[in-house]
């Protein structure tokens, strides 16, 4: 019986077999490039806001500790998103009337919230836990970074769960003394190497990493 398909035809198919896995597996590193892009993350874009607040001037130049403005995150999974009486408690004296503080004036005149836009948005999926991060001394620069040095708010880091479960696995390499949880410029008066394994037995800090513990 005659040859249908001439020889060359195997060396096409192997080719092709070949380039089509090596294209899948580009395309995947493509995709995996690009969620953890900032395009994707939105990690480093300030966040437009009704009121372009700083927290580089709040936190830096006035001092304003953490707890002032987000009242529960010590006792709450949720920080908390000050109110319109805890910005009239300084601004009905300070800069009280400022033109870019018409919003909040407009806010506690008409008694209706101003409507804030999340920096960090979880998915409805993932549960976290302020307070348990808090009182077990991991810090606020662990998730918000340096927020001290931001003019206008943006994530500083993606939050993505490979980001987590690497803190979740290597607590030591985060945890910090709970006096210094609100601390920015906190530095270790030792080794992180030395520091950190002795925090997360004083605190009795567990490497959680049950799916259950952040999706419930």
């Amino acid at each position: 019986m005659p040859q249908i398909f001439h020889r060359s035809t195997n060396t096409f198919s192997r080719v092709t077999i070949f380039g089509a896995v090596f294209i899948a597996a580009g395309v995947l590193g493509v995709l995996g490039f690009v969620v953890r892009s900032s395009y994707w993350t939105n990690v480093g874009v300030p966040i437009v806001q009704p009121v372009p607040f700083s927290h580089e001037h709040h936190v830096r130049d006035d001092g304003i500790d953490c707890r002032y403005c987000h009242t529960s995150v010590e006792s709450s999974s949720f920080a908390g998103i000050p109110s319109t009486q805890i910005c009239m408690n300084c601004h009905s004296q300070i800069w009280a009337s400022a033109p870019v503080l018409q919003p909040v004036r407009d806010s506690w005149a008409q008694g209706t919230p101003l409507i804030w836009n999340r920096v960090y948005d979880l998915p409805d999926f993932v549960y976290f836990n302020h307070s348990a991060h808090v009182t077990k001394g991991i810090g606020c620069v662990s998730c918000h970074g340096r927020i001290d040095q931001m003019p206008l708010t943006w994530k500083a880091v993606s939050l993505q769960m490979e980001w987590c479960i690497n803190c979740h696995m290597k607590p030591e390499d985060f945890v910090r003394p709970k006096e210094a949880v609100f601390s920015m410029d906190w530095q270790p008066g030792e080794p992180q190497a030395t520091l950190g394994p002795r925090l997360v037995s004083e605190y009795q800090i567990q490497s959680k990493l049950s799916c259950s513990t952040c999706h419930r």
